[in-house]
């Protein structure tokens, strides 16, 4: 198909490079810059889409992020298909392949198009009430077998890819002094005063090319010179300077808490057709110091009857298409507008050969030099206007409006230019927490107070003269820039000549729209809501906007409500004859416009969404037939098992054998943080439950962290290895929660503290040894230390070389045997594992897994967090209140265990459980109960949280957490089986095995 509603310009295009496209299967051309939406405009493409629910015939009808109507499924080969992207930014390559969605079997012949007839049956709220019944067949029927199985073959947008994605996307976390949102006149004006001051500053865009509104802008001058020179100028200023960096097609999306906003920066198709490679989407995690938001307003559609139809759209979209791209929307133009800034659009398609035989003004009056403007070049332009009717159903043929003069008439177009005027696009600020305040001079909602170190400028903030964005701008820039710490330089100065001065706006529907429930004036076109649901929705006895919303899901589809939640708000207003401000205002959820799921994923795809986390000595126990089990991300060895050993002989092996002399296990997954400052020691007292600042150095302590509700969070032994200097070891799969809570409190809380922390979870391998005999495998290693009893007693830590190698060394044990830990540099955890295995060969020793250390732990009753606790247990639960450091005035979670409940004799605590049989093993998770035939609905005494066969004991044990259970000791209780008789059980101490601790102080 010919374009043959291309003419002379567009800025944005190059003509000397052509590019083939389809569109539903049918090859159209364009030429490189030209948006999907600009291209089939030029080829006389006016139908793109069908509407959610009525599925009504759509045209493109903007030309930005706001589009409600053309939305796409863009494809450009296998598995690289999505659905939902907005024509007006889909930037056109050779091949693509584009499809028009939620129409069947065809675009021109959608059977769901007799939705439009039944819209008198399914307008607002339509579900809460038809859904309900009837129950003949028994409650809820027919909702299960007829509506839902409807509802869910009919809902969505689009389709959903079919084929895995073969893109890369990638992810970052970055920083700068300033980071300025919207490159148009406000966002280049700070960037160039930021950049002024040597801050590090980032300007991003959702858009191909910076310069917003300045782009079209062909009748303005800056500084002396044509806008667009202007632009080029500071456009090649910024590029040159260092402390500069400009992203296009990259949208601020969403704005959280202490300045951190997301970008979603998009790679354009050509680089990615030429290196597949590349990631096809960045998300950029940004932090900044300072914020300038500079995100421009958005054009106002007006309510009136069939103001969807394809041919209808904003009139500065169709300006800009004109200018932009060198595409008259149509032929023969009509323009409904109650602003000024219409009249630009119909010059310019004016003097793009377009016939313009009328702009119908809503207003009173039509003064000033742009409708002077108009008149003069031949336009006419009545006053008082209302648009009646539109005729046509694919494609606008005519429009009858009434106006002063000339009264009623159909006029014969196939285009419609509407504009209500321009609506701050604020989403960004409220998501930053900042409120905003209703301009009754201009009817518009814009920035009141700051939450954040953020400020807004230009459009956004209801400034619209050229001069004034731009002064704006370069305040909101160098105010950026001090508050951030540098020298502001002074302020500049533009002069502007030949900007247009535009004014007006109406927000609403007309009176005689109003009360009409026949006529379909749409507020939201995405989601098919017109003006009589809101009526209805007010009717039904909504009042808040927020139920108003809810109830008819206007500002609920993908466009976030751009275009429809100003008219809304003023339709429902009216018609409760309120002030809109005090109908409210919706909530501006993240993200401000869709994101794909590829780019919050990331690279957490395949064997990356569930990364393999391996230690230094996974080969060696590989090499030798271990069985590994998963914890979290690491792979641990569970057991060794031998020539035709199950599972639990293996384990009956191991910890046979490491009671009887010694036993190797690999610790290295467990959690390290390196605690230094001068304050540590306060820091760490402050987070934990024990005292350390009187610990000794090359002393280890018991740590258990309590989170603010006094439970018990996590726990791992704590060595001081120097005065300012602390080896703090966390579960395995706590390390990143705690190492996230600390910073929290080191960051928030404790700021009066010097401390710094650092992860080493990967820098150190730990090889415990553990049994009697364990100081004999390790004496030949440790160079020129005295491991005796005496000198390095249990619960000791010191800084040593084995093998040669700088070691931290710790006498602890979670076998109650004796025990030793070698912390060595990872890239010799190999080697060091390797020459202890020797010396426990001698011994006749073994190495042991998680299996058998989870055995030999419970027989001397250690807890671990995670599985002896439910997120509800306390330190007095646990029987472990006797760490808490008596003396100490304040920890995380103190004021939390004087609370009545923590204090109840009732609450479940920690005891041993043993079978009367001994060669029953209880299953992990089963309730505990009084009597061996509870009543159904009676509670639980509580749980068992670890049950295994014990080798050492020649018996079942188990630990649980049972109602009151320090005071049932000896007592009989029951464990209820889904098949077969109660399991009678004893409740015991949790220490089964040397009470005393004998063998752990040997």
């Amino acid at each position: 198909m010919t374009q043959r509603f291309r003419v002379a310009g567009g800025v944005l295009i190059d003509r000397s490079r052509p590019i083939s496209f389809t569109f539903d299967g049918v090859a159209y051309g364009g030429y490189e810059g030209d948006t999907l939406a600009s291209a089939l405009i030029a080829n006389g493409v006016r139908l793109v889409g069908r509407s959610f629910k009525y599925h009504r015939p759509r045209g493109v009808l903007s030309a930005g992020a706001e589009e409600p109507n053309a939305l796409v499924g863009v494809s450009r080969g296998t598995g690289r298909f999505t659905p939902n992207l907005r024509a007006t930014q889909v930037e056109i390559h050779d091949g693509l392949s584009a499809t028009s969605q939620n129409r069947w079997p065809s675009l021109a012949f959608d059977v769901g198009a007799l939705n439009d007839l039944a819209a008198p049956l399914i307008g607002a709220g339509f579900y809460y009430k038809t859904f309900m019944g009837p129950d003949l067949l028994g409650k809820n029927w027919a909702w299960k077998h007829l509506y839902e199985p409807a509802i869910r073959r009919t809902a969505g947008l689009g389709a959903p890819p079919r084929e895995a994605d073969p893109d890369a996307y990638a992810r970052y976390f970055d920083h700068c002094d300033v980071l300025i949102v919207g490159a148009g006149p406000a966002g280049l004006a700070a960037a160039r005063a930021a950049a002024k001051s040597g801050a590090d500053v980032i300007l991003c865009d959702e858009n191909a090319e910076p310069g917003g509104s300045l782009i079209g802008e062909i009748e303005a001058r800056i500084a002396g010179e044509a806008a667009a020179d202007w632009l080029a100028d500071t456009l090649s200023e910024l590029k040159a300077a260092t402390n500069v960096r400009i992203v296009p097609r990259t949208q601020a999306f969403g704005y959280y808490a202490q300045n951190f906003v997301a970008l979603n920066e998009r790679l354009p198709e050509a680089d990615l057709i030429a290196d597949p490679t590349r990631p096809r989407e960045r998300l950029w995690q940004m932090r900044a110091r300072e914020v300038v938001l500079a995100t421009g307003a958005i054009e106002r559609p007006l309510v009136f009857a069939d103001n969807d139809r394809p041919g209808i759209m904003l009139a500065d979209s169709a300006r800009r298409y004109n200018v932009e791209y060198g595409v008259r929307v149509g032929e023969r133009v009509v323009v409904v507008t109650a602003h000024d800034s219409a009249y630009r659009a119909a010059i310019a398609l004016k003097q793009a050969g377009a016939e313009v035989p009328l702009i119908a003004d809503l207003r009173a009056e039509a003064l000033g030099p742009l409708p002077e403007a108009a008149r003069a070049a031949g336009i006419g332009v009545a006053t008082k206007a209302a648009i009646h009717e539109i005729r046509g159903g694919k494609l606008l043929k005519a429009v009858r409006v009434s106006a002063s003069p000339a009264g009623m008439r159909w006029i014969d177009c196939d285009a419609l230019l509407m504009s209500g005027g321009w609506t701050p696009s604020v989403h960004l600020f409220s998501q930053s927490r900042g409120k905003l305040a209703f301009d009754e001079a201009q009817q518009l909602f814009k920035p009141a107070i700051h939450a954040q170190r953020e400020r807004s400028a230009g459009a956004c903030n209801g400034v619209f003269g050229l001069a004034a964005v731009l002064a704006e701008g370069d305040a909101a820039g160098c105010e950026a820039a001090s508050a951030a710490g540098f020298a502001a330089p002074s302020h500049a100065a533009f002069a502007v000549e030949g900007a247009p001065q535009l004014a007006g706006g109406m927000l609403g529907a007309p009176l005689h729209v109003l009360g009409d429930r026949r006529a379909k004036a749409f507020v939201d076109f995405q989601n098919d809501v017109c003006a009589k649901d809101v009526e209805l929705a007010v009717q039904e006895g909504m009042r808040s906007i927020e139920h108003i919303k809810r109830y008819t899901t206007t500002g609920m589809a993908t466009d976030q409500g751009k275009l429809s939640n100003m008219n809304a708000l003023a339709i429902a207003a009216a018609l409760q004859d309120k002030s809109i401000p005090e109908v409210g205002l919706t909530t501006f959820r993240q993200p401000y416009t869709p994101v794909t799921f590829g780019v919050f994923a990331g690279p957490a795809r395949g064997d990356m969404f569930d990364p393999v986390r391996k230690t230094p000595i996974h080969d060696w126990a590989a090499e030798r037939g271990a069985a590994f089990e998963d914890v979290g991300l690491w792979k641990r060895a569970w057991y060794f098992p031998g020539s035709g050993e199950s599972m639990h002989e293996a384990v009956a092996r191991e910890c046979r054998t490491t009671r009887a002399a010694v036993g190797l296990f690999d610790g290295s997954t467990l959690g390290k943080i390196e605690v230094v400052g001068p304050d540590s020691a306060l820091f760490l007292e402050r987070l934990y439950a024990n005292a350390f600042q009187k610990l000794g150095v090359g002393k280890c302590r018991y740590g258990l962290m309590l989170n603010e509700a006094g439970y018990l969070m996590d726990d791992g032994v704590i060595a001081r290895i120097a005065p300012d200097r602390f080896h703090v070891t966390t579960t395995t799969g706590g390390a990143a929660n705690v190492l996230a809570h600390m910073e929290d409190f080191r960051q928030t809380e404790f700021t009066d503290l010097r401390v710094w922390l650092t992860s080493t979870t990967e820098q150190w391998a730990v090889i415990a040894v553990q049994g009697p005999r364990a100081r004999d495998c390790i004496a030949p290693l440790v160079e020129d230390m005295d491991l005796s009893a005496e000198a390095f007693p249990h619960m000791s830590a010191r800084e040593v070389r084995v093998c040669g190698v700088p070691a931290r060394l710790m006498r602890v044990s979670f076998t109650g045997e004796l025990g030793y830990e070698i912390n060595t540099p990872s890239g010799y955890g190999r080697a060091v594992w390797e020459a202890v295995w020797t010396e426990v060969e001698k011994q006749g020793g073994c190495a042991y897994g998680t299996e058998a250390m989870h055995v030999m732990r419970a027989e001397k009753g250690y807890v671990i967090v995670g599985q002896e606790t439910d997120g509800t247990a306390t330190l007095a639960d646990l029987g472990l209140d006797w760490a808490i450091g008596k003396t100490k005035k304040d920890f995380v979670g103190k004021r939390s265990l004087a609370r009545p409940d923590m204090l109840r004799d009732d609450r479940k605590q920690l005891v041993g459980l043993l079978t009367d049989d001994p060669n029953v093993v209880l299953e992990e998770g089963i309730q505990i109960t009084a009597t061996a035939s509870p009543t159904v609905g009676s509670f639980a005494l509580g749980h068992v949280t670890s049950s295994y066969r014990s080798e050492t004991l020649r018996r079942s044990i188990a630990l649980g957490l049972v109602s009151g259970g320090r005071a049932r000791m000896g007592a009989k209780v029951f464990a209820p089986q889904a098949a077969g008789a109660a399991i009678s059980v004893t409740v015991a101490d949790p220490v089964f095995y040397d009470k005393l601790g004998e063998r752990l102080n040997a």
